[in-house]
């Protein structure tokens, strides 16, 4: 069994509700200082864990996680370090990884070759997030052979393709909560609460909802729609400013499932 379904199973078990902490690879911290700060987010109950391969022109991603990539990239950052970190990752720890990766990046290691990589590295999954519906059929081909899941997003823009985009879905869906980038928001976009619960009705995996979580307050307003919360910017933000800042952000946002 795939480690995201063991570990949302345990997040069910516990009628609790899923944390996924999105990270980036070589801006602030080594690839080593980020294998450790991925073991402490499992330790800290990390449902999963977001690694951000770098990308110079990452369309999905707002100023926050564009700066971290443009900062790794000059530190020379490449996607051999980020399998390495995965590597390290399981050395001590099962958290399950997925790997945020713009399509450019995989195509030009070779589909096969990449998600080869991935497994032997210990990936668990794998968002592209500039691969439209109708030309992922190899790379969802791939993943199947290799025992990693695509995880689909959807957003409102996509109502009339949510089933589409969503059928044979594993894993959870990503449910983009905005309309644009990534990014910190104070609250979220009227409408997603209606939003969510039309996705609801249609997939029958673990959905998760990212872009603006931001703070426990943001977690509170949408904990009951969904079936966990992606964070990213918010957690590079304060990659910045080192590990204890992002454990205790991560333990302060925990505060808004209760």
């Amino acid at each position: 069994m795939n480690r995201i379904d063991v570990s949302f199973n345990k997040v069910k078990e516990n009628k609790g509700k899923a944390l996924i902490p999105f990270v980036t690879c070589g801006a602030d911290f080594t690839v080593e200082e980020t294998a450790d700060l991925i073991v402490a987010l499992d330790k800290e109950g990390a449902t999963v864990v977001e690694i951000g391969v770098p990308f110079s022109d990452p369309l999905a991603d707002g100023p926050v996680i564009q700066n971290a990539y443009t900062k790794a990239l000059k530190n020379g950052t490449k996607l051999n370090d980020v399998f390495r970190c995965v590597k390290l990752v399981r050395e001590t720890s099962e958290v399950p990884v997925v790997i945020m990766v713009y399509f450019n990046v995989v195509y030009f290691r070779g589909i096969e070759n990449f998600l080869k990589e991935a497994a032997q590295n210990g990936v668990d999954g794998l968002i592209v997030p500039d691969v439209p519906l109708e030309e992922r059929g190899e790379l969802n081909k791939l993943c199947e052979e290799n025992g990693i899941y695509l995880i689909p997003l959807v957003a409102r823009t996509s109502r009339d393709r949510i089933a589409a985009i969503t059928k044979n879905a594993k894993g959870f869906v990503y449910c983009v909560s905005t309309n644009g980038t990534t990014g910190e928001r104070t609250t979220l976009d009227s409408g997603t609460h209606a939003y969510l619960e039309e996705v609801r009705k249609i997939v029958d995996v673990p959905m998760c909802i990212g872009f603006g979580i931001s703070s426990k307050e943001v977690v509170k307003e949408v904990k009951d729609y969904c079936d966990g919360v992606i964070v990213g910017s918010a957690i590079v933000k304060r990659m910045g400013e080192g590990k204890k800042a992002v454990i205790d952000f991560v333990r302060d946002l925990k505060e808004g499932f209760n």
